[in-house]
């Protein structure tokens, strides 16, 4: 229980945290006498940010104040299945006579491994894994980026599971740099899924190469770079560029910056206002991973050094809509950084 139960009165940033560390992907909002107040998941979250709210501000205006809920001793199997499976939800919590969390159901409780979405075995992944790799020499004068080993796997590996964890199967690689060691090492994997390779004859930036894959699909589909571990809900990031019917979506992750020094505010009259004491600043960074239309190919000009911040740009020019999914930091990791790339290390070697 303690691992979904959160107070009222933490702030957005502490509860985007929680969720990241819970299978559930809902907490359960409760006061000091353990009273549920509502439910908070993590498209509330990206509501309210989305919205404009702050990630220091509290929760009170994002969680949802009318959760259905079961009373302890007072509800049957059948009516728990009814209750997810008609409303749509993934668990019930439970309270006592005065209203206090005590419990709460999930399918698995009920024997039943459900899932109200579907596999996205028919989404293809594209893989910008045609870069030097500057920011990680002397390896990558060896090896190309995508093939540095995080523990016993290749940094690409660990990629491309996180999508074959949700069922996607079709792959797309764009190479260029060292190109025939990253073909060779596939050719020798020989995976399950299918893939492909697009070649650039020479460097095409972060999205140039992207134009060969013109009227290539029929439906959205993900774009992410070689060197980026993002753990999140990818189905989630699918159905909100759907459901949004946005033409572009890109997953930031919020980060937080402080200022290790008292920062001078001047008034009007270039005078001294106040001192802020290590203030902090909260942004949206883009990751590195998207979705993309297919008709959106079409903007990228043939044979061009173009990067993925052009073709937003373009995109947002044609009056298209550009969708933003919110993760926490936590979330994201830059392993294209020798800093980012050894704390990867250290986890997934504990």
């Amino acid at each position: 229980m303690k691992d979904i139960t959160v107070k009222h009165n933490i702030t957005i940033r502490q509860a985007m945290k929680v969720l990241n560390k819970t299978a559930e992907k809902c907490l359960l909002v409760v006061d000091d006498q353990k009273k549920l107040l509502g439910t908070l998941t993590d498209g509330d979250l990206r509501r309210s940010i989305l919205a404009g709210a702050k990630f220091s501000e509290d929760i009170s205006m994002s969680f949802y104040t009318t959760p259905t809920k079961l009373v302890k001793g007072d509800f049957s199997p059948g009516e728990v299945s009814r209750l997810l499976q008609d409303r749509k939800l993934n668990l019930l919590p439970v309270v006592d006579e005065k209203g206090a969390v005590v419990d709460y159901i999930t399918w698995s409780d009920l024997g039943e491994d459900r899932k109200s979405r579907k596999l996205l075995d028919v989404v293809p992944v594209v893989i910008m894994a045609g870069g030097k790799g500057t920011r990680m020499e002397p390896f990558t004068k060896v090896l190309p980026k995508p093939l540095l080993p995080i523990r016993e796997k290749p940094i690409i590996e660990h990629i491309i599971e996180r999508f074959t964890d949700i069922g996607c199967s079709d792959f797309h690689i764009t190479v260029n740099y060292k190109s025939k060691i990253l073909k060779a090492y596939f050719d020798e994997l020989q995976p399950d899924y299918k893939f492909h390779f697009v070649e650039e004859q020479k460097p095409l930036g972060t999205a140039g190469s992207l134009r060969f894959l013109d009227r290539k699909f029929r439906q959205p589909f993900f774009v992410t770079n070689c060197d980026i571990i993002i753990k999140t809900d990818y189905t989630s990031l699918y159905e909100f560029h759907k459901k949004g019917d946005y033409d572009v979506t890109l997953v930031a992750s919020a980060k937080e910056y402080v200022i290790p020094y008292g920062t001078c505010e001047l008034n009007g009259n270039g005078h001294l206002s106040h001192i802020n004491e290590k203030p902090s600043y909260d942004f949206l960074i883009n990751t590195g991973l998207y979705i993309l239309n297919p008709d959106m190919l079409r903007l990228i000009p043939e044979n061009k050094f173009y990067h993925i911040t052009q073709l937003i740009e373009d995109v947002k020019n044609q009056g298209k809509k550009i969708g933003v999914f919110p993760i926490d930091d936590d979330a994201w990791v830059d392993v294209g950084q020798w800093a980012e790339y050894q704390k990867v290390v250290e986890l997934f070697t504990h």
